[in-house]
């Protein structure tokens, strides 16, 4: 029985038990909490709904709970029920109860956890999106795995993702690139706001290979030829690096083609007919203090120029217009006056702000022997997501930045994620995945089926440490809704690290497979059950993060 099918059979006892005694059944909640006790002495689940209700029905919480014990001591789901406190209710299911989650996990194989919290709900998840300047950095690589995994998990609940890079290729930063590529060509060192590093080097050369005599061109023709092939080989670079990575993304949208397009005016003067801007001072401002935002918006220079943020309102009208439900942003650390702009932008249009979701992640450092690691040979100034996936490879990369909330700056230990041990926790994850796989492998040579087989005895299923287990696997679904409501993903990698640490302990307690050329014993089926369970929620979860799941190490 999962959490969420205890959940449900309190809630419809409760409504039982008041019912029986004339009492209000109006008072209980939609969905009834109920959560793993930290002491295991206390049960398997408690809840405390006698406590949140006793008194809006009219009796003391203690009765109440005693009377939900009584009823739901008879059922046969549930081994025992007790009252703990003023009110909390302790249960402990029945063995076969229990064995129900395994039972489940087996059924749904790799749709376990799958759920339906956004289903069909069209989400445009922009993440990255950092300027095609260079190769993309720790910052950028953090966003990579968690804005996949996160994707990944809205999928998971049932979301129509897609996923958008936005292309900042509009701008002083590009002019800034073109002539520091320009320069490199001609073996000049980059202007004083120009780009360093070994990569401009190259990537100049590959423009002067690709267009000879580019650099003879008059100054425009010059300018433009080096932004086009000079830029969209760093575009190329980028879209690579993501894929080797496990990024892929569904559109690559150009900041630019809002520009060209005149879909950047077309916004402006839909606000100034609908009354969101006004003039002053030679621009043209949106009132976004109307809606949240902490000072008024330049939309239009004094020069009639666009300001920044005319393309970030546009932009935010193109994702509404093509049919997206809601708009979520993953921004660095730089950016928090981008969540009151961008929901003001949405109020202005008439929309709901909330339409517009902006996380903000913080900064990634690298640690090696204890000391901070700050330069990249390729990059010049900065570490980047090739020297990261150089040091670590892709899984340890990928996981050791989805593992801890984006909220808060990380500090990636490369020595620990470079460890075959117990200590690295991808290793930790993946070396249960990879042990569980062994074990079927001896099973199969011992003549015994490792899948899911009918009619195995689950109730067998009695030992402390095989219960933990199971109780474990069944909390998968209430993880993924968490990851998907909160937009944390890292839930599932903790998660995974407590699915890898109770099957160790399970192993280590009980043994599988008999010695010898005995026929398999009921209870050595039941737990090859258990462990295949085991095995699919851990390829479920690391799936969500992207991560492989390996069967040998």
């Amino acid at each position: 029985m999962t959490p969420a099918a205890l959940a449900e059979l309190v809630r419809n006892t409760a409504v039982e038990v008041l019912t029986a005694r004339g009492l209000d059944t109006t008072v209980l909640p939609e969905a009834v909490t109920v959560e793993r006790p930290r002491n295991p002495e206390h049960g398997d689940y408690a809840t405390n709904l006698a406590m949140q209700v006793g008194k809006k029905a009219g009796v003391v919480p203690r009765d109440l709970a005693g009377w939900l014990a009584e009823a739901l001591g008879a059922r046969d789901e549930i081994d025992s029920a007790e009252v703990a406190g003023p009110g909390f209710l302790n249960l402990r299911l029945a063995a076969d109860a229990q064995g129900q989650i395994v039972r489940d996990v087996l059924g749904s194989g790799a749709d376990y956890g799958r759920g339906d919290l956004y289903q069909d709900l069209r989400v445009n998840l922009e993440f990255v999106s950092a300027n095609p300047t260079g190769p993309i950095h720790l910052g950028g690589t953090r966003w990579a795995a968690v804005g996949d995994a996160l994707g990944r998990v809205l999928s998971f609940e049932g979301a129509d993702v897609t996923r958008e890079y936005y292309f900042n290729d509009a701008g002083a930063q590009i002019d800034r690139f073109v002539s520091s590529l320009i320069a490199a060509a001609r073996g000049e060192p980059a202007p004083e706001d120009g780009y360093g590093g070994d990569y401009v080097a190259e990537i100049a050369g590959r423009v002067v290979q690709a267009e000879p005599g580019v650099l003879e061109l008059p100054e425009a023709e010059r300018r433009e030829a080096f932004r086009r092939v000079g830029v969209g080989l760093m575009f190329a670079e980028i879209k690579q690096s993501l894929h080797e990575f496990g990024t892929d993304f569904d559109v690559f949208f150009h900041e630019d083609s809002l520009h060209a397009s005149g879909a950047v005016t077309r916004a402006v003067e839909e606000l100034k007919e609908s009354g969101q801007v006004y003039a002053a001072d030679g621009a043209w401002w949106l009132r976004s203090t109307e809606h949240g935002d902490d000072k008024d918006r330049v939309l239009l220079k004094s020069d009639g120029a666009p300001a920044y943020i005319a393309g970030d309102v546009a932009y935010l009208r193109d994702k509404r217009d093509r049919g997206f439900e809601l708009c979520i942003y993953m921004l660095g650390a730089d950016h928090h006056g981008y969540i009151a702009r961008l929901k003001a932008a949405a109020a202005a249009f008439g929309d709901d702000p909330d339409v517009v979701e902006v996380l903000i992640g913080q900064l990634v450092n690298l640690v090696r022997d204890g000391k901070p690691v700050r330069m990249s040979k390729r990059a010049g100034t900065v570490v980047t997501m090739e020297d990261l996936v150089g040091a670590v490879g892709v899984d340890a990369a990928r996981y050791s930045l989805i593992r801890s909330s984006v909220d808060s700056p990380v500090d990636i230990d490369l020595d620990l994620i470079s460890k075959h041990t117990n200590e690295n926790p991808v290793y930790y994850v993946q070396y249960a995945h990879a042990r569980l796989c062994s074990l079927q492998r001896n099973a199969t040579a011992l003549g015994i089926e490792p899948g899911p087989v009918a009619g195995a005895d689950l109730s067998l299923l009695t030992h402390d440490r095989e219960g933990e287990l199971i109780r474990t696997l069944g909390e998968f679904p209430r993880v993924v809704v968490s990851a998907a409501q909160l937009r944390e993903p890292h839930r599932v990698a903790r998660y995974l690290e407590e699915v890898a640490s109770a099957y160790h302990k399970f192993f280590d307690a009980c043994r599988v497979l008999q010695p010898g050329d005995d026929e398999a014993s009921p209870l050595t089926i039941a737990r090859l059950q258990l462990c295949e369970a085991t095995r699919q929620v851990l390829v479920n979860g690391l799936g969500l993060l992207g991560v492989r799941a390996p069967e040998q190490m």
